[in-house]
């Protein structure tokens, strides 16, 4: 059943790319900024709604309520393809850094350029970190959030890696506060694997973290400990007691 239920939501998955992608790519470049989020996110919302209603997905979202006005450094842990859809609609206009194969997708790829995004060659981390740093502020200043992944790739439900403090260096530099975000949700949407699994998937919004006068070590290190907490309390695979050490690698 799970196997039919993700071989329907796929089939939805790609029509929804194919309508959206005709009905709004000629129109989005004539847009402001702001305009062209609202309109390109109307593929976001519906492989949200698709995926609960195929798939049998239950979602609990909390702390909507400490999202705050103005534009923020929005860090969250990576485990599937669904937050770097949901989280472009928790609080837009949002700049996500990605990698730039992204951008070559059909369709995908092209409405992503529209939206402004920091994408990055991961072959050469060196030159991807400067880009971040130069370009994050830059957008923050545009009125933008930046949203970043800070363990560098997807990691599967029970492992961990190191947090990558670029996202808190942006912050700290610009002076605007993190927002951290944790979630499940590659325990129903696996990274890994294409048959979605019902259940819930569980996503926690935290307060706001102030980096006026801090470190990017000390902003990551609460960021860290704040989001390995509530994976501690909604996930149903267990947490591992500390982080892999990973290769090098730069945020996705």
């Amino acid at each position: 059943m799970n196997a039919l239920r993700s071989v329907i939501f796929y089939l939805g998955y790609f029509l929804a790319i194919l309508f959206f992608g005709l009905l709004c790519l000629p129109i989005a470049p004539l847009l402001p900024l702001t305009s062209r989020y609202r309109l390109l996110n109307l593929y976001n919302h519906f492989i949200i709604a698709w995926f609960s209603w195929v798939c049998g997905i239950r979602y609990d979202v909390r702390g909507h309520e400490r999202l705050r006005e103005g534009p923020m450094v929005i860090l969250s842990n990576h485990q599937c393809e669904w937050e770097t859809i949901y989280l472009q609609i928790l609080k837009p206009p949002v700049c996500t850094v990605l990698k730039q194969e992204l951008l070559r997708l059909p369709l995908f790829g092209w409405a992503l350029r529209l939206l402004h995004p920091i994408a990055l060659d991961r072959s050469r981390p060196s030159k991807a970190l400067k880009q971040v740093l130069s370009q994050g502020p830059q957008r923050l200043e545009e009125g933008l959030s930046v949203l970043i992944f800070p363990e560098g790739t997807r990691v599967d439900p029970g492992q961990r890696r190191r947090y990558n403090k670029s996202g808190a260096v942006i912050a700290c530099r610009a002076g605007v506060p993190v927002l951290p975000v944790a979630h499940n949700a590659g325990e129903r949407w696996p990274g890994r694997h294409w048959v979605k699994n019902p259940g819930r998937l569980s996503l926690v919004v935290g307060e706001p973290i102030p980096t006026e006068g801090r470190t990017p070590e000390d902003v990551l290190r609460e960021v860290e400990q704040w989001i390995e907490a509530q994976l501690e309390e909604i996930s149903e695979v267990p947490r591992p007691e500390r982080a892999q050490s990973p290769s090098p690698r730069m945020p996705a």
